[in-house]
């Protein structure tokens, strides 16, 4: 089983990006995307509607950090600490050396090639240090920038579960993604 020590928050580095701690100074940023009717077409969850609900979620990743249960960061630009998106891991399935990376991205950032950088550089750290063996990622099929992300950086389709997901009345199907530790 995984025995994780999150207790000293990793701060990681790509080209353009400074993966950091998601703290409540950043609780407006997250709320503008939290709100944003695009941003938040294709994660079934709800949206934020005030300021506190983002200061609630980021309150929920510092305690499941700090329980080594998951790790989320947020991510800015080199020269700029404000926060453009988040990616991370929970869900973590400790037993089987797995976990779930989960990610979003503020719209004026799609298509730069930012998210690919960050799963990178998740992506080693959750190998390396984490010494997960898989991660997977699950996605609705209708997000095509979330599957192509996938696609260009390993990810492995490895199944499409049809109506698995009730969201506001209605069912969804769901992606799921998978990357082996030496693939």
């Amino acid at each position: 089983m995984l025995e994780l020590d999150l207790s000293v928050f990793p701060i990681l580095r790509t080209e353009r990006l400074i993966l950091r701690e998601l703290t409540t100074n950043y609780g407006q940023s997250l709320f503008a995307m939290r709100s944003d009717e695009t941003v938040m077409e294709h994660i079934g969850r709800k949206k934020a509607t005030t300021l506190q609900d983002a200061l609630d979620l980021i309150e929920r990743v510092s305690k499941d950090r700090k329980e080594n249960n998951g790790i989320t960061w947020g991510l800015t630009v080199h020269g700029d600490d404000t926060l453009i998106g988040t990616i991370g891991y929970y869900r973590l399935q400790k037993e089987h050396f797995r976990g779930e990376i989960g990610y979003m991205l503020g719209k004026e950032h799609w298509g730069k090639g930012l998210m690919s950088e960050a799963i990178v550089a998740t992506v080693q750290y959750g190998f390396n240090e984490m010494k997960f063996h898989s991660i997977e990622a699950i996605t609705d099929p209708e997000n095509r920038r979330s599957c192509n992300v996938l696609d260009r950086n390993g990810f492995v389709k490895e199944g499409h579960i049809k109506e698995n997901f009730y969201w506001e009345g209605k069912f969804f199907d769901s992606v799921i993604y998978s990357k082996l530790q030496n693939t």
